[in-house]
């Protein structure tokens, strides 16, 4: 491979899009937090390590030939270089989450001291260097022994469990942690790992994509979708109850959200998309704020759906201090049949949604178009319906195939129009308190494993160092937060900056 090296890079980027004026880190709010994220099965490695047990990922990664995490970017031997690349950055908070089988091996019970003290170790790191962490409970990894006793997310007996779990976390790390997210992407998350089949624990009805040895699409989605609810209201009164007084942290849910626009002008499409909105947003927003599902499912899912209890509904409404947005594509929706983005099944969510959804813009698992209208259409949206709830963006970041360039121009521009899309929210009355790209360095990708990234820092999977490497996007976010860069979404901006090191790999 050719190597050499520039002391300075001039990169010229001209935006196409106009969503804010020009901008700086500080036309932000002062106590806005800018962050990076990962996820324990996806940065941390060391799977049988220290007594961690498998969870439903170790088992479904395992299963297919995508890849795994058993070794990854190894966050857990290599947690310290990481936080100190975080540090030069100047990442105000990092996202993380902890592995419920590596910190509570057998499930319930017993607390692994060796899982513990890494967690511990890492928050101590983060805090040393002035990083607020931000810790989900759940991202994808149920401890797989809980998932063979009971079922896992469609069983009540997971409120139980994950509710003791959590009170773990809270009580071992709360002094240090102020920002708690339960449950990761809860309605992708229901609907991937229930309905599609293709996130763990792969349940599906037998269908012609997927080849899932279990599940029902026609109910499990819905039944694992109000336990989440239940569990999330169930550690957050307990949070409050036992620990909020003392350690005077936020907790929340965070659910994906997909842009939503209609297709046409037409009062049809505007209907469909009306529609989706109450699926894809109202499923779990709505009894969070509420307590109850919308109309629209309750009137399509009917008996499949289940019924909050007056005592449960009261419980749920008003339990998430913010809400987390996960977001990285918008579509559009229409109410005609057309080519949709999702499989066309027998039963499911998407069937009972009843709608057809369309990318906007040329939008693949290689190259995610920016459309940052979309991003700042959700944020107006839950403003109004909502209640105008504090929210932190907790993902959104560009996946990019990985070839041998750090020059990830593409990546920049994403980041910065979907930066700019936040202010002007903002400017708009949202009370948006975070964002936060996806992701800190190159990581196991749950739908693509290696084959795709959207880290900023290139990890070599080929070295057993796992050498980390900056690509261009890190020195631009770097110089966004100290504040180097100016961004003008409508001019041609040039930046420079020390970016010492190959421009190939």
């Amino acid at each position: 491979m050719k190597h050499f090296s520039l002391l300075f890079i001039f990169l010229v980027i001209l935006l196409a899009t106009s969503y804010s004026d020009a901008f700086t880190r500080n036309n932000f709010p002062k106590d806005f937090l800018f962050g990076s994220a990962t996820s324990a099965y996806q940065w941390e490695g060391a799977v049988a390590e220290d007594g961690r047990t498998p969870s439903v990922w170790d088992t479904f990664s395992h299963s297919y030939n995508r890849g795994n995490g058993d070794i990854t970017s190894d966050g857990y031997h290599k947690y310290k270089e990481d936080v100190k690349l975080m540090a030069e950055m100047g990442l105000e908070s990092f996202r993380f989450s902890i592995s419920w089988s590596r910190l509570i091996p057998n499930g319930r019970g017993l607390v692994n001291p060796k899982g513990l003290l890494f967690y511990k170790n890492l928050i101590k790191e983060l805090k040393i260097h002035g990083i607020k962490p931000h810790v989900t409970l759940y991202h994808y990894d149920l401890p797989q022994c809980l998932e063979d006793e009971y079922g896992g997310w469609i069983n009540r007996k997971i409120i139980e469990d994950f509710t003791a779990f959590a009170d773990v976390c809270f009580r071992e790390f709360g002094e240090d942690v102020k920002l708690w997210t339960t449950i990761n992407e809860a309605t992708i998350f229901v609907i991937g790992s229930y309905d599609q089949g293709i996130s763990p624990p792969g349940h599906c009805s037998p269908n012609k994509f997927i080849n899932c040895t279990t599940g029902n699409s026609s109910t499990e989605p819905y039944l694992a979708g109000h336990n989440i609810l239940l569990a999330h209201a169930s550690a957050s009164k307990l949070y409050k109850l036992k620990y909020k007084s003392k350690q005077r942290g936020s907790i929340g849910l965070s659910i994906f959200a997909f842009g939503l626009s209609p297709y046409t002008n037409s009062k049809e499409d505007e209907i469909a998309t009306q529609r989706a909105k109450a699926f894809f947003y109202g499923w779990m927003l709505k009894p969070l704020v509420f307590g109850d599902y919308p109309d629209e499912m309750k009137r399509t899912v009917g008996s499949r759906l289940p019924v909050f209890s007056e005592e449960e509904s009261e419980q749920v409404k008003g339990s998430s201090d913010f809400i987390g947005i996960i977001h990285y594509l918008t579509l559009y929706v229409t109410n005609q049949p057309s080519p949709s983005i999702f499989p066309s099944m027998s039963e499911g969510f998407y069937k009972d949604m009843g709608v057809y959804m369309i990318s906007a813009g040329n939008s693949s698992f290689l190259a995610w178009e920016a459309t940052p209208w979309g991003l700042e259409g959700i944020l107006e949206y839950i403003k109004q319906s909502y209640n105008n709830p504090p929210i932190y963006i907790l993902e959104n970041g560009m996946p990019m195939e990985r070839v041998s360039t750090l020059q990830d121009t593409q990546r920049i521009e994403f980041i910065q129009a979907y930066i700019g899309a936040v202010l002007n929210a903002i400017k708009n009355g949202s009370d948006t308190r975070g964002y936060i790209v996806w992701s800190m360095i190159d990581l196991y990708e749950l739908l693509t494993g290696y084959t795709t990234s959207f880290g900023m820092y290139y990890v070599n999977f080929s070295d057993p160092g796992r050498k980390r490497t900056p690509k261009l996007s890190a020195s631009w976010y770097t110089g966004f937060l100290n504040g180097t860069i100016d961004i003008a979404s409508q001019d041609t901006i040039l930046l420079q900056s020390n970016f010492s090191g190959s421009s190939s790999l």
